[in-house]
């Protein structure tokens, strides 16, 4: 299973968390086997949004065979698109989960919620989680 953590430069598992999924300056992906014991990290660059916004980030995800995200917010329409997609979206606080391996430790002892589509931003800069 491969889990993909928005995170800031320059990525990898000691790098904070973005607060938002599309404020990322890179994706921390992370390769899990059937225990959910960690096999390989690297790191995927955030494409430009350009005239695909926000949907080509997560087709970039798609692309590299990603199976979940872990956020501390997204917006209704990268939510939507990852559910179309096959991809499951969970939520971690960054406050209290601050970096990638924090992330994995709490996914793999699966003690992260999923996130439903009534928990995204509904857009602008006032997103609070």
């Amino acid at each position: 299973m491969r889990i993909a953590i928005p995170t800031n430069n320059p990525g990898g598992m000691e790098a904070t968390r973005s607060d938002h999924f599309g404020h990322c300056d890179v994706f921390t992906l992370v390769e899990v086997d059937s225990e959910k014991k960690v096999t390989s990290v690297e790191t995927l660059p955030v494409p430009d949004h350009g005239a695909g916004g926000c949907m080509v980030p997560v087709q970039t995800l798609a692309d590299a065979g990603v199976h979940a995200i872990v956020v501390g917010g997204i917006g209704a329409r990268p939510m939507q698109g990852f559910a179309e997609a096959g991809i499951d979206v969970y939520w971690a606080d960054r406050n209290s989960i601050p970096d990638a391996t924090a992330v994995m430790e709490k996914f793999s002892a699966g003690l992260l919620p999923k996130m439903n589509t009534d928990q995204a931003c509904s857009g602008g800069s006032n997103c609070h989680h």
